[in-house]
């Protein structure tokens, strides 16, 4: 489908199989597909098609499976819930090379998502990942987007001090030979995973071929001033400096890569101020695993003010 959205092309991509999707805990939720420059992008729709639309972005390296202890709370709450699951990633196509991702590339493919499906009066909602490309979605396409909620989140520009954390998780995504996505996301758990939550975690991912884009991608996060997608997200923040509509922050306590990081966001948008801010205590990275029942309680309340 055409969007008018400059896209790259992709001559190799991969496909995981339908049946490693089969059995997951908890997740009934059936696949919508949207082909945008030549590759299936997948996400979840659920709740009322006339309801207020909640978008839900997931991050690295996880999938939509993320959002299922939130989705049946917002559903209940008459919320329409679409979660994608970005390129590389879930149910979506996974371009076979490395250098077919980029956070650009991301950026770029989501906006032609959106407009695809011509998604409008959205509430967004993003951590990790989804927060750096969900973020600057919004921000070029603002139109689209009522509200902004925030979990465990940035928008970094490559200026600011980089936690050690986060350069270890860099170092291991490169370096390591084994890269076990289920447990990673487990050991971004304070409050842990089942076996079975951590081979749904692992189900897109039959090989390590499929998993080039989680490896990719910690080593898009802008952290020197030189980085080529600065200008960019310094051009979003300046969106977000004038953002007058609601915007609310929701960030664990235990995440030791972005604890701290929502007064930036309550300080410098004028949309942020007066609003609800929580912090979700005892919620580490992954706060939707930890506390997701929690998380979407307030971001209903949140599209419902």
């Amino acid at each position: 489908m055409s969007t008018g959205i400059p896209l790259p092309t992709v001559p190799r991509v991969l496909r995981t199989p339908d049946e490693r999707f089969a059995n997951l805990p908890d997740f009934p939720y059936a696949p919508h597909y949207t082909e945008v420059g030549g590759l299936r992008i997948a996400h979840i729709d659920e709740g009322p098609r006339d309801g207020p639309i909640v978008l839900l972005m997931h991050g690295e390296p996880t999938w939509s499976f993320l959002y299922r202890k939130m989705i049946p709370v917002l559903v209940a709450q008459g919320l329409r819930v679409i979660a994608p699951d970005l390129v590389g990633f879930g149910r979506s196509d996974k371009p076979a090379r490395g250098r077919d991702y980029s956070y650009l590339n991301h950026v770029q493919w989501m906006k032609a998502w959106v407009q695809a499906n011509d998604f409008t009066h959205m509430t967004f909602f993003g951590q990790d990942w989804g927060s750096l490309v969900g973020l600057r979605v919004v921000a070029e396409m603002p139109e689209r987007f009522d509200r902004v909620a925030l979990g465990n989140g940035a928008l970094p520009t490559g200026t600011m001090p980089v936690p050690k954390a986060f350069k270890i998780w860099r170092a291991f995504s490169r370096y390591s030979p084994w890269f076990p996505i289920g447990r990673i996301v487990k050991t971004g758990c304070a409050q842990g995973l089942t076996p079975q939550e951590v081979a749904a975690y692992d189900a897109p991912f039959p090989s390590g071929k499929y998993r080039v884009g989680a490896r990719v991608f910690p080593g898009f996060v802008p952290t020197t001033p030189q980085d080529p997608e600065r200008a960019r997200n310094e051009a979003a923040w300046e969106v977000f400096k004038r953002w007058d509509k609601p915007f609310l922050t929701l960030f664990g306590t235990r995440d030791p890569v972005t604890k701290g990081g929502e007064r930036m966001w309550q300080e410098l948008v004028p949309g942020a101020q007066g609003q609800p801010h929580t912090k979700i205590r005892g919620a580490g990275h992954f706060l939707q695993e930890d506390k997701g029942v929690e998380v979407a309680q307030h971001l209903a309340a949140f599209v419902r003010a």
